[in-house]
């Protein structure tokens, strides 16, 4: 086993960080409170990320007595052993072409593409004062929450920490809060237009029934908003 230790290297935290946050922001391009919170969350469990991969690695901290036990032969500080999927499971070579994390890129890179592409559709339909029902909003009413989920999954398979599985249920739930209370503006909007569309487009999930948030649920939210 290849040991190389690869912490305190605060540098590359604030690099990588850096590169996917700005990444995400040039596709995102955060305007209202809403798209900032939702920014700020990806963005928050970025950092957690990759101050554990390169900064403090807190999982393998608080982990090393079990690691050392049924591990001892294991340099659990080397930047291999962060690869738990790898050291878990006991694959040899180089944990970088292991089959989960070369899964993890797919979700991680594939998400990235999907909210580049979310985006640009919801951009124009915003400049232009329409609904967005193209690209991927023609198979579902949230992708560009669906494309975080996807890219933090994916960082999830190929870095898994406590901090993140933590956050990762949170954001989820924070994603489909923001999402109601979108459908709750967009209906307002865009009235019968967006009902209409919300009755034959699922929320996440391109396949199946409705899934999460339905229009139903929207109307309630909205009848209780306008009572206040």
């Amino acid at each position: 086993m290849k040991d190389i230790p690869a912490y305190g290297l605060w540098s590359l935290v604030i690099v990588n960080s850096l590169i996917f946050i700005i990444f995400a922001f040039s596709f995102t391009k955060p305007k209202s409170p809403r798209d900032w919170r939702s920014f700020g969350a990806f963005s928050a469990f970025i950092v957690a990320l990759f101050t554990e991969m390169y900064g403090f690695p807190l999982t393998l901290y608080l982990l090393s007595g079990w690691l050392q036990t049924r591990y001892p032969q294991l340099n659990i500080f080397s930047h291999d052993a962060g690869h738990l999927w790898w050291t878990l499971i006991g694959w040899k070579g180089d944990p970088h072409l292991n089959p989960i994390h070369l899964l993890s890129n797919v979700f991680i890179f594939g998400g990235l593409i999907y909210l580049s592409s979310a985006w640009e559709v919801l951009y124009k339909a915003q400049r232009s004062h329409t609904l967005a029902t193209s690209g991927p909003y023609a198979t579902i009413r949230h992708p560009q929450y669906l494309a975080f989920i996807i890219i933090m999954f994916g960082f999830l398979l190929q870095w898994p920490t406590i901090l993140t599985l933590l956050m990762f249920p949170v954001l989820v739930f924070m994603y489909t809060r923001l999402a109601r209370g979108e459908e709750r503006d967009a209906l307002a909007e865009f009235g019968d237009e967006y009902r209409r569309y919300a009755e034959n487009t699922p929320a996440f999930l391109p396949w199946g029934k409705k899934i999460g948030i339905t229009i139903e649920t929207t109307l309630k939210c909205k009848q209780a908003y306008e009572s206040i």
